[in-house]
């Protein structure tokens, strides 16, 4: 727990505290998205009365999330460290709920979320915290979907501030570090980064790392194929959505033989449609990120 909240340190720091600090394998970045001039409203309280009452800022806005192996760990064990090291930093926490104070449905769907896949709120499993340092603020959204956990921070730094520090550890070191361990330890992985448009099996242009990053496996470990799996949320007949997530899986394949020169016969696709579900097909987060193909190792 102690090491993934350093990634947060390491996001929050300034120049007081510069030292680098070590990315945790469990933790993976899935998205950041930063605007040098937007606007962000702030919750400050519980949805009440129709409305989750809101501080509107504007500045540079940055929205990141990451997934992280929650295990037994519940929402306030993962927020917990968060809010210690912000509060370190100098935040003020403004205000913090969990899911039914909050106010459940109506404050999760009356404050901004990254969308899915980058980030998964259960209605009932969540914790937010929003907190204040001069003019800057920020907030925390944390929830779960078991074994995974999920993390979202927005945070809003005025235009004429210094621009916060980035990321010690580059983009692709970090995913090196755990997509691929990710593959040798569980045997399969989630190539999240993937892109299809809906109903459709042609896959977007990319780039996608993940994509380099399994055809550099290979190459490293040529008594190791793959298998790609493609599944899909239980709209539909089962015999369509097996023909969907075929047509998926073999996009992904034909994609890392013909740019990144994977031999054919390192490489299996299959579709197994909704048959091996990620979560519950009950919600819209829960349909998304259903909709995914895996990479499965198969040793020779």
């Amino acid at each position: 727990m102690i090491r993934f909240a350093s990634l947060i340190l390491l996001l929050l720091a300034g120049p007081i505290a510069a030292q680098e600090l070590t990315l945790p394998a469990g933790a993976r970045q899935l998205s950041d998205r930063a605007s040098p001039l937007d606007s962000y409203d702030l919750p400050t309280g519980p949805y009440a009365d129709g409305i989750v009452p809101a501080r509107k800022t504007e500045g540079r806005v940055e929205r990141i999330t990451w997934r992280l192996q929650s295990g037994s760990s519940t929402t306030l064990q993962l927020l917990a460290p968060l809010r210690d090291q912000i509060v370190a930093q100098g935040y003020d926490v403004l205000f913090e709920c969990e899911a039914r104070a909050c106010g459940g449905f109506d404050f999760r769907f009356g404050t901004e979320v990254v969308p899915t896949p980058d980030m998964y709120v259960a209605i009932q499993d969540y914790r937010f915290l929003s907190a204040t340092r001069g003019n800057e603020v920020l907030s925390l959204l944390v929830s779960r979907n078991p074994p995974n956990g999920y993390v979202q921070m927005i945070r809003v730094t005025p235009v004429d501030a210094e621009v916060p520090p980035p990321l010690v550890i580059e983009e692709p070191v970090k995913q090196t570090v755990s997509l691929l361990a990710e593959l040798e330890r569980d045997g399969h992985v989630i190539l999240d980064d993937l892109h299809f448009r809906t109903g459709e099996m042609t896959l977007g242009d990319g780039p996608f790392p993940s994509l380099g990053l399994i055809a550099r496996f290979l190459k490293d470990n040529p008594d190791k194929r793959l298998a790609l799996v493609g599944n899909t949320d239980d709209t539909g007949t089962l015999d369509a959505n097996i023909s969907v997530s075929t047509g998926r899986a073999q996009a992904v394949r034909a994609r890392l033989i013909e740019e990144h020169g994977v031999a054919a016969d390192r490489l299996e696709a299959r579709g197994i449609g909704y048959l091996a579900p990620f979560t519950s097909n009950a919600t819209p987060e829960g349909r998304d990120l259903n909709r995914r193909v895996e990479a499965v190792l198969l040793v020779n």
